[in-house]
């Protein structure tokens, strides 16, 4: 039998949202999948329906540029075939410098990581409260915690932003988590041009094992998901740190 409910990915190419996606279509949930490569969305999009007997549809957007996201946030807004499950996760950061950098890509990254994040689940929460029910999950970093430039900087809003949206809208059925992750296997490093060799190999985790665990807490009630206790006692240190030695430990890199 054909599914019913709808789930909206945004990045489900690669990654953390890839693995989303899989998760979400083997629940039989259909998907709105949320990307600016439309080959890839078009190829995901088949397999996910021919492997679990799902619908999916294709959004081609770059969630950067404002004409792009409206289409997205109207498409979260519509009460036909309406979102019960939003997964906030496209994003990318930019291997620069604040002050010497180009502030174009500053820029760009934040429309990506706070205002299409913004944007999406205010259409969504707006939705799911007339409904009773639904899930958003914004996909933040343990980057919050810390001291490292704009990305950080957007994580921590991220991280915020979410506990604050649960907080206000847990009482109309609606369940908001932010997932926490640590340097995970994904094409995200790559395109940032970062060097995955300066970081050990046990602070690597696996996007598969990620997406579970954030869905198992986020089914859970948990509003703050950070997987496997190594980056749990991470983020716990950086909490009872005093900040200016986190910004001493920056100021090195």
């Amino acid at each position: 039998m054909m599914a019913n409910k709808w789930a909206l990915v945004t990045g489900p190419t690669a990654g953390i949202g890839f693995e989303f996606a899989k998760l979400l279509a083997s629940e039989k949930y259909n998907l709105v999948l949320v990307a600016r490569d439309e080959k890839r969305l078009k190829s995901i999009a088949k397999d996910l329906q021919a492997q679990h007997g799902i619908k999916c549809e294709v959004l081609k957007a770059d969630l950067s540029k404002k004409k792009d996201l409206e289409i997205v946030a109207a498409r979260v807004s519509q009460s036909e075939k309406r979102i019960e499950v939003l997964v906030n996760n496209a994003g990318f950061s930019v291997n620069q410098s604040i002050s010497n950098g180009a502030y174009a890509a500053e820029k760009s990254m934040l429309d990506v990581l706070v205002t299409a994040v913004l944007r999406l689940s205010h259409s969504a929460a707006s939705q799911m409260r007339v409904h009773g029910s639904g899930d958003i999950i914004i996909v933040s970093s343990v980057a919050s915690y810390m001291a490292s430039g704009t990305y950080s900087s957007a994580k921590a809003w991220a991280t915020n932003f979410a506990e604050s949206l649960a907080a206000e809208v847990n009482k109309y059925g609606i369940n908001v988590s932010a997932l926490c992750p640590g340097f995970t296997h994904t094409e995200f490093h790559e395109r940032a041009n970062f060097d995955k060799g300066e970081v050990p190999n046990w602070m690597w985790m696996d996007a598969g094992y990620v997406v579970k665990t954030g869905w198992a807490d986020h089914k859970r009630g948990k509003v703050v998901s950070i997987p496997s206790l190594r980056y749990k006692t991470l983020v716990f240190l950086m909490k009872v740190i005093p900040r200016s030695i986190i910004r001493k430990v920056q100021r090195k890199k």
